[in-house]
C-alpha cells in the first residue's frame, strides 16, 4: 500500500509517499480500500509536532489523517454486519493517509448515496466537531444567538448547518470577501466579513444582550472578547489555537507561540460564577474510543444527510503525491470548504 510517512517534526519536506506491505483486519476489525481522505488543519498541527495526541498515542514516525472514505476491502474475525464492497466512511486515530487502513468496526459508517466519495471523505472531522460542540457539550434551543469563527471553513460550516437545523439565530465571521457567500448558503442569518469592518461592533450590535455561544478555534486573537461577547449563561466553546500557527513556511514561530501563550486568556472559576458564563474545550481525537458517542453523533448526521439538511462542503481536492500543496493551501487561511487527498 501507498501512505504518506512523517519521520519527525517539520515542514511540507518530511511528507514522505512511501510504499508499505498491506495491513490485516484483525478481530473486531475492517480494512478500508480507500479512495480519497479528508484533510485538517490538525494534520498540519501533527507534522509540526504540536499534536499532544499524536505523540501520547503514535509518535514518531507517524501517518497523519482522521477521516476516510473507500469500499470494505476485508473483514476482521467477528465482523459479521458489512459486505465486502460497500461504500463507506471511516475515522481514524492517525493513520487516514493511506491507500488503505484497518480500523475497529465502530469506527465505520455507511457512506450515503447522497454523497459522492469525495464528499463522503470530508464530512466526518467536521461534522463530529460540530455536533460534540453543540449537542453534546451544550443544549440547543430554537432561537438562541449563536457566533461562528471562521464560518467559511470546514468545521464553521458545519456549525452553522447543526444550528440552523436547531432553528437557531447565527452569526458566522470570516476573514474575507470571497468567503461570505458560502457562509450564507449554508446557513449564516448574518455574515461579518471582519477585514471590512469592525468585527465586534457588529457582532455585538447583531446581539445587545450578548451570544448565548461563540465557537472559537483562533487562540489568542479573538477569545478574550468572544468571552465578553456572552449573554447571562452563554457558553465559550474553544476548539483550536489556529492563529497561533504559521500562515506560510510550515514551521512553528517559537516566539510567536511564546507570545500568544502568554497573551491567551485564563479563566478563572470565581469569575466564571460571578459572570455567569462557561467555558468548555474538547479535542476529537481523544472521543474516537467512545462507541456509543460516535454512533449516536453518526446516525443522527447521516440522517441529516439523506433528509437533505446537511450539504456538503466546497471541495478542492489533490493527489495524494501532492499532499505538501494541499497542508500549504489550508494553512495559508484562505482556503473555503474542504480539502480532499485522492488515492
Amino acid at each position: 500500500m501507498k501512505k504518506i510517512v512523517i519521520p519527525n517534526a517539520g515542514s511540507y519536506d518530511v511528507l514522505r509517499l512511501e510504499e508499505h506491505p498491506d495491513p490485516v483486519a484483525g478481530p473486531g476489525e475492517v480494512l478500508v480500500a480507500v479512495e480519497a481522505i479528508g484533510v485538517n488543519y490538525a494534520d498540519c498541527v501533527v507534522r509540526m509536532g504540536l499534536y499532544e495526541s499524536a505523540k501520547k498515542y503514535v509518535g514518531w514516525p507517524i501517518t497523519p489523517g482522521f477521516e476516510v472514505a473507500g469500499t470494505v476491502s476485508a473483514l476482521g474475525e467477528g465482523v459479521t454486519d458489512l459486505e465486502v464492497g460497500a461504500r463507506v466512511i471511516a475515522v481514524t486515530r492517525f493513520g487516514g493517509y493511506a491507500s488503505h487502513v484497518v480500523v475497529p468496526r465502530h469506527q465505520v459508517f455507511p457512506a450515503p448515496a447522497r454523497l459522492d466519495t469525495y464528499q463522503a471523505a470530508a464530512f466526518p472531522s467536521v461534522h463530529l466537531t460540530a455536533w460534540y460542540a453543540l449537542h453534546e457539550l451544550t443544549r440547543l434551543r430554537p432561537g438562541m444567538k449563536i457566533l461562528v469563527h471562521s464560518a467559511a471553513g470546514g468545521v464553521g460550516g458545519a456549525l452553522l448547518q447543526v444550528a440552523r437545523i436547531a432553528g437557531c439565530f447565527v452569526v458566522g465571521v470570516v476573514g474575507g470577501s470571497h468567503k461570505i457567500e458560502a457562509a450564507r448558503q449554508l446557513g449564516a442569518d448574518v455574515v461579518i466579513d471582519k477585514r471590512a469592518e469592525n468585527l465586534w461592533e457588529t457582532a455585538a450590535r447583531h446581539a445587545p444582550e450578548g451570544y448565548d455561544i461563540v465557537l472559537d478555534a483562533n487562540g489568542a486573537e479573538t477569545l478574550k472578547h468572544s468571552y465578553r461577547h456572552l449573554g447571562p449563561g452563554g457558553r465559550l466553546i474553544i476548539y483550536g489555537f489556529h492563529t497561533m500557527m504559521p500562515r506560510r513556511g510550515g514551521r512553528p514561530d517559537y516566539l510567536k507561540l511564546a507570545v500568544d501563550f502568554v497573551r491567551t486568556p485564563r479563566f478563572n472559576p470565581l469569575d466564571l460564577c460571578n459572570d455567569n458564563k462557561s467555558v468548555l474545550s474538547f479535542n476529537l481525537s481523544y472521543l474516537f474510543p467512545r462507541a456509543d458517542l460516535l454512533k449516536e453523533a453518526m446516525d443522527q448526521l447521516l440522517g441529516w444527510v439523506e433528509q437533505g439538511k446537511l450539504q456538503p462542503p466546497q471541495l478542492r481536492t489533490y493527489p495524494l503525491a501532492e499532499v505538501g500543496e494541499a497542508h500549504l493551501a489550508i494553512e495559508s487561511g484562505t482556503t473555503v470548504g474542504k480539502l480532499v487527498l485522492t488515492v
